[in-house]
Formats: C-alpha cells, structure tokens, sequence
C-alpha cells in the first residue's frame, strides 16, 4: 500500500488495513514504511507546469548596453506549452506603467494565460498584478533565488544573447527592436527545440517530406539559416 499509494501516511495506510479486518498499530506501519520516505503537502513545482503548461506563461527582461555603453532592457512573454514567444518591447525607462502596457499589448488579440509567471523584480509594480488579476490572470511570483521557477524563459534570455544579440552592435531602441522581432519570428516559426521534441513553436510536429531538393533561407543577415524541402 505505501509502495502504490506515494500520498499515504501511515495513519492513513492504518485505516485501509482496518477495512480489511487486518489490525495493525500506527508505530508498526511506520517501521515497514521507507523511514526517509516524507509525506508531500501538496505538489511541487515540477508538477504544477507539468499539469497546467498550456495555461501558463512567463516573462522577464533582459537588460542590454548599447553602443555607447547605456542600458536598454527587453520584455519578454513566453507562452510555456510550445515555447512561444507571445511579445516583446523594448524600452530604456522599463517603468511599471511601461510593464503593464506590455502585458496588455501581450493579451489585445483575445488569448491570455490562466497563470503569469514573473519574478521579483520592481519594475513591475503592484499595477501589474492587480491588472492582470482583474483580466482572471493569476500573478505567480518565483520564490528569492530560485531561477529554476522560471525555467523555460530563462534559458531562452541566453538563447537570445548567444545566436543574436552577440553579433550585433545594439544602437537604440528601434533597432533592437526590430531585431529581435525578426529573432522572435525565426524562434516561434523556424527554430526547432529539444524541450518540444525539437518541433517548432507554431507547428505541432516536423512532418516535411523526405524526398525532393533542400532549399535554405538566410535569417539575420546569413547568422542563421532555415532549411525546407524546395516545392
């Protein structure tokens, strides 16, 4: 019972046994159950994006130089269940009225998440929140230190620096931003990833022919390229 039932306790294993005519004493279970074995409260987080990935997303910045040396910062919404870049700005001032928009601009088509993934930072601001919460979005905030609540978006930051912004002088706002929403289009529409079976974001599986001539499409000036069957 304890090795099928990871949730019971030994009072409550205890109870079962009672239903079955079998007497046994709470101390007695305890001695035949793993003795390291602790009774969880509840799910963990883990468990939580396993079963509400396709209502979830998450966001952050990623803050820039430019080229003479002054921050600039990008926003960032991911949608987690395909890995899909819903928005980005950019800005050089990321107030919370400026957040805020963002997440309004995000959700303007219609579509919106159940659960709102963001970390601590200030720049959100309690306007952020309440906003969202009043659209029926629930604000998750990450616990202090613990990057690996927001685990999809994060790596996707890094993805960013190394096959883009690396390679690239950054001059103002709307080059950046120009940039990396031609980025954001190679990444939902082109880019394969190992976290969805290494499937695109905005298809649901590769199913190209086999057969027939490779043609190839240059993506950021030759950085990158995309590869499909030539018709």
């Amino acid at each position: 019972m304890a090795a099928n039932n990871r949730l019971w306790g030994a009072e409550r294993i205890r109870g079962e046994l009672l239903k079955l005519g079998i007497r046994v004493s709470k101390r007695t279970i305890q001695k035949y159950i793993e003795p390291t074995r602790k009774r969880p409260r509840g799910q963990n987080w883990a468990t939580f994006i396993d079963n509400h990935r396709a209502e979830v997303w998450s966001c952050d910045f990623l803050q820039l130089v430019d080229v003479r040396f002054a921050p600039i910062f990008a926003f960032f919404i991911m949608e987690l269940d395909r890995r899909r870049m819903v928005h980005v700005g950019v800005t050089r001032e990321p107030s919370p009225e400026w957040v805020t928009q963002q997440r309004r601009s995000a959700t303007s088509s219609g579509a919106s998440p159940r659960f709102l993934i963001r970390d601590r930072d200030a720049k959100f601001g309690r306007d952020f929140d309440r906003g969202a919460e009043l659209t029926g979005i629930k604000i998750v905030t990450t616990a202090v230190r613990a990057p690996n609540m927001n685990a999809e978006c994060e790596p996707f930051l890094g993805s960013v620096r190394r096959e883009c912004l690396d390679h690239v002088l950054v001059l103002g706002e709307h080059q950046l931003l120009r940039i990396l929403r031609e980025y954001v289009g190679y990444h939902n529409d082109l880019r394969p990833h190992q976290g969805i079976g290494q499937g695109v974001p905005t298809r649901a599986a590769n199913t190209g022919s086999p057969c027939g001539p490779v043609a190839s499409s240059p993506v950021r000036g030759g950085l990158h390229h995309s590869y499909r069957r030539a018709a």
